[in-house]
Order: structure tokens, then C-alpha cells, then sequence
């Protein structure tokens, strides 16, 4: 469920296996307007992108919303993906983004659908606890954002300001939306221009680099914390 609707569901698919194991699961759907169609074993592989199908698939509706209604919502803590091709992190990122309590995931520039099915996964159900937005650029994100009181914080590796640094001098409890850029190249530098702050997560040991799930989960936790 998400941004008013009553259910993102509109068909679930289940096999008589699945049904047994998950009555309870497949009478509250169809409690709520869900149509449910039981299908064979056989037919349920053909409709799973997965080689193992658990025996239930739905069908959802969309859930990505504009960036301005986001932007309305005074969120504290957002995260903004600029050209992050990867389903497996962009969906951890987004359930990462869900455990920390932020308000939002924006898929901006040529980053991947976060409907393609390894990023819904990845996400383990965060996808319809979060709205979403897809279909902007960076640019257009971090103008809205910042007009929305947000202050901007671009994570590089390579950044002069350390993570550290910044939550010792007590800038991390504001309104803050974390720019994530591509696994393999980072941020380029007109990405970076677009931030308030460039921010390094500091590295105590021979690690060369985080992966980016792993460097979104450090930053957005230090947020978190600090805004409580």
C-alpha cells in the first residue's frame, strides 16, 4: 500500500500448494478487491521470472509519484540515485533507504526501473513502503529538493569532508537528501557540483572503496541517528 491507494495489488496468481501454505495471505487479498486465480505449478513457472517460484505472484499497480509531491511532503531524509544501472543494489539501497526512515527514493537520470524485477526483490517489500520517483534528472531533483529545504549531500570517495567530520560538527540532524552516483564510475564532477556538501565515507582499513549499497547504509544511518 502507498500514497493513498488501498491496495497496489490488482491480480494475485497462486498455486494449490502456495494456497495451503498461505490461506491467511490470500483471503485478505482477496478481502481487499484482489482478484485471485489459482493456476498450476506448471503455469506459475511460466509467469515467475524466477527459476524457484514460491507458488504466488502479483500483479501491482505503479506506485512512482511526481517529484513536486514528494518534494511537498517536507521529508527529512531522502535519497536521490543518479544513473545507478545495477537492480541489485538500487533495490537494496531502497530497502535500506525504508529501514532508515527516509522519506523517498528518486530514480533520477539513466538509473535502472526500480520495477525491474531483481530491484523489486532486492528491495524485500520496501518498494510499496516507499514513494518513488522516476523519470528526472539529477539536476531537476536536487533544484526541487533544495527549494524543499533539503540540503544536498553528494557521497564520493574521493570528497575532502569525511562523514566524520561532518556529524562531529553537528550538520547531519538537518534535512537531508543523499545523492548516490553509478557503482563502476562514481559521481561525475557536474553531479557533484549539484551538492551542497561532497562527502566521503572514511575508510580505517586497506578496503580500496564500499560497494555503493554498503556506503548508502553508512550514510543514511548517520542521518538517521542524528536526526533522533
Amino acid at each position: 500500500m502507498l500514497a493513498g491507494s488501498p491496495c497496489a495489488v490488482t491480480e494475485l496468481f497462486v498455486t494449490a500448494a502456495a494456497l495451503a501454505r498461505h490461506g491467511e495471505l490470500v483471503d485478505a487479498a482477496a478481502g481487499a478487491g484482489v482478484a485471485v486465480l489459482e493456476v498450476s505449478a506448471e503455469l506459475m513457472a511460466e509467469l515467475a521470472p524466477t527459476v524457484t517460484p514460491q507458488g504466488l505472484l502479483a500483479v501491482c499497480s505503479f506506485l512512482d509519484v511526481p517529484l513536486g509531491e514528494l518534494a511537498a511532503a517536507s521529508p527529512r531524509l531522502l535519497v536521490v540515485l543518479a544513473d545507478v544501472r545495477d537492480p541489485g543494489n538500487a533495490g537494496t539501497v531502497l530497502r535500506t533507504a525504508d529501514a532508515a526512515g527516509a522519506g523517498g527514493v528518486i530514480f533520477a537520470g539513466d538509473s535502472v526501473d526500480p520495477y525491474n524485477g531483481k530491484c523489486v526483490r532486492s528491495s524485500a517489500g520496501s518498494l510499496f513502503h516507499l514513494p518513488v520517483v522516476t523519470g528526472v534528472s539529477a539536476a531537476d531533483a536536487a533544484s526541487a529538493l533544495r527549494g524543499a529545504g533539503l540540503t544536498v549531500l553528494a557521497a564520493d570517495g574521493g570528497a575532502d569532508l569525511t562523514l566524520d567530520e561532518l556529524q562531529a560538527a553537528g550538520r547531519l540532524a538537518r534535512p537531508t537528501a543523499w545523492l548516490f552516483g553509478n557503482e563502476a564510475w562514481g559521481l561525475p564532477a557536474q553531479s557533484r557540483a549539484l551538492a551542497d556538501e561532497v562527502v566521503a565515507v572514511p575508510i580505517y582499513g586497506r578496503a580500496e572503496s564500499l560497494n555503493l549499497a554498503a556506503a548508502a547504509a553508512v550514510c543514511l544511518y548517520a542521518s538517521a541517528r542524528a536526526s533522533r
